[in-house]
């Protein structure tokens, strides 16, 4: 009898476990498809009508996306949930939002990509790019599960465009131990935790 019951209830669990990693990436799938429609609404020439209720992306959502950090760069959840986590963890929301707001502010405008993972990946991935952590020639991957879970939740806010523009409309930034020569040419906006940020003049890029 204990037997039985142990079968049972091994197969209960093992059912159990396929159910949920399939709820998992089902809702991932989900996540994945709404943030490409979002994405297109957020760029200049996008849709300006807030999003309804069925098209924001839900927290258990985002969070499906890249549950490890280490899947390919292919979807505007998991390009701009890196660039956050790498550019800006531990700086807390305000310097991490920042981040967002610069690769949102990017996408679709005049010289630079239409979506967010061609914004991340812009240039070369050794030598030329515009994110040091893409062209570094280190490894992607998102290694702490906390911070990276952090940065998905920005993430998901900036997409669902629930997140205020801290950085003033800026395009760049650096790191404020930095002093590059493209930063003369145009106009500082704020600085914010470790980077500081601008925008062109007349608000045209580059």
């Amino acid at each position: 009898m204990g037997q039985i019951w142990a079968a049972a209830s091994l197969v209960t669990f093992l059912l159990v476990g396929q159910t949920t990693a399939a709820d998992q990436a089902q809702q991932a799938e989900t996540a994945r498809s709404k943030a490409e429609v979002l994405e297109e609404m957020a760029a200049p020439e996008g849709n300006k009508v807030p999003p309804t209720t069925a098209q924001i992306i839900t927290k258990p959502q985002a969070q499906a996306v890249d549950p490890t950090g280490e899947e390919s760069l292919d979807d505007a959840i998991t390009c701009l949930a890196r660039s956050i986590y790498w550019e800006a963890r531990g700086e807390g929301d305000a310097g991490m939002e920042a981040i967002a707001n610069v690769i949102m502010n990017r996408t679709g405008q005049e010289g630079f990509p239409n979506t967010i993972c061609g914004v991340v990946k812009q240039g070369q991935e050794q030598g030329a790019c515009q994110f040091s952590w893409w062209c570094d020639g280190l490894s992607d991957d998102a290694t702490e599960e906390e911070p990276y879970s952090h940065a998905k939740e920005i993430a998901r806010k900036a997409l669902n465009r629930q997140l205020r523009d801290r950085t003033g409309g800026a395009l760049y930034f650096h790191n404020r131990k930095l002093a590059p020569k493209w930063s003369r040419e145009y106009i500082r906006t704020v600085d914010i935790g470790e980077h500081v940020f601008y925008k062109p003049v007349g608000g045209e890029s580059r």
